[in-house]
């Protein structure tokens, strides 16, 4: 169960696609996906009611409402034979499902994919909901995976028996080693366009690095649109140092991955940061806002620079440095660091937790 799944684009739903993929192939568990019938980016255009993706098989549910929690109640009808739901994100599925359990009586996991604190819009609203409505909704979980630590932190205050980290899983092959073999002053971004991803950070620090230095952005316009990151670039002068790919396919991503040599951040929240190790697997370096789910995948990893945008001025410098020094010999480094990431051993994990609910006794 999950907002937005394909044909969109995005971290969430490679995860949720990466999930069921593995979970058929390596544990004979077969699983589809029930989400919404419309793109956030695009809500005057109704996708089919059915559907298939890379073999996956999708139901669609109209919905009314905000992007920031759409209203679905015909979830109830799409649950076919289903023995488990796994709800992925903190919305309204996760709180409909738990208060209609008495109604469609399957066993309920959720993963957090960073919860719903990605930005300070409605922070006191926010916590009073998850205070409130989110610990009683909590209660109807089996399983609450935090996907990262910091996620699994913040639930334990709600949910402390149910709660344990699983982070998401990356795929580690489809960009192996395809990034730029010689050391490029070059910048890649891979996201949403969305005020909490702060792009607009990014095309500071690449004004303050001055040319040749770019800015490749490659994603969905969300709550930032293409004109809204232009506008930022012309603001500082950066116009010709920024590129925007919207919607770019796999073919396409990958030969901007191979025109780059960072994979770079400016997130103010991160559930895990997905797309970041994405780009390590290709040999990318990260470039990070330090933040501690950033702080901790550079940490463990050993790889990558940690930097206060913020401070554009101060950041370039520190990333100049780098690149001057370190660049060439990071590349092996980031690869092989990525590798700890892979789905294969995510997928392990998820399947053990679902074969323990399914025998547990509510």
């Amino acid at each position: 169960m999950v907002r937005q799944f394909a044909p969109m684009i995005g971290g969430l739903e490679d995860a949720v696609a990466q999930l069921v993929k593995h979970l058929h192939r390596d544990h004979s568990i077969d699983g589809s996906v029930v989400t919404l019938d419309r793109s956030f980016g695009d809500l005057s255009r109704h996708l089919p009611a059915v559907g298939k993706s890379s073999g996956i098989p999708i139901r669609r549910i109209p919905f009314i409402g905000s992007s920031r929690y759409p209203v679905a109640p015909g979830v109830l009808k799409k649950l076919g034979g289903a023995d488990l739901i796994h709800v992925h994100g903190i919305d309204f599925f996760f709180d409909f499902l738990a208060a209609t359990r008495f109604l469609h009586r399957r066993r309920l996991v959720a993963s957090t994919h960073g919860g719903f604190f990605h930005t300070d819009y409605a922070s006191r609203a926010k916590r009073i909901w998850f205070a409130s409505i989110t610990r009683v909704s909590a209660s109807g979980y089996a399983r609450i995976f935090g996907s990262s630590e910091n996620d699994a932190d913040i639930f334990r205050q709600i949910a402390p028996r149910q709660t344990i980290a699983i982070e998401n899983g990356v795929d580690i092959d489809k960009w192996r080693d395809a990034g730029a073999r010689e050391p490029s002053p070059t910048l890649l971004f891979i996201g949403r366009f969305a005020v909490n991803k702060d792009v607009p950070a990014l095309i500071r620090l690449v004004a303050a690095l001055g040319r040749p230095w770019q800015l490749i952005v490659a994603g969905q316009p969300s709550d930032l649109s293409v004109d809204d990151l232009r506008w930022a670039a012309a603001a500082v002068g950066a116009t010709e140092q920024l590129e925007i790919h919207v919607g770019p396919d796999d073919a396409a991503l990958r030969e901007l991955v191979g025109r780059a040599t960072y994979v770079a951040s400016a997130s103010r929240y991160e559930g895990f940061g997905l797309s970041v190790v994405e780009g390590m697997s290709a040999g990318l370096v990260p470039v990070l806002r330090r933040i501690p789910p950033f702080e901790r995948l550079v940490e463990t990893t050993g790889c990558g620079l940690l930097v206060d945008m913020d401070d554009p001025l101060s950041a370039a410098g520190e990333v100049q440095k780098f690149h001057n020094e370190q660049a060439r010999a990071r590349r092996a480094a980031a690869i092989l660091a990525a590798a700890r990431f892979g789905w294969t051993r995510v997928a392990t994990r998820f399947a053990a937790e679902y074969r323990a609910v399914l025998g547990e006794k509510e």
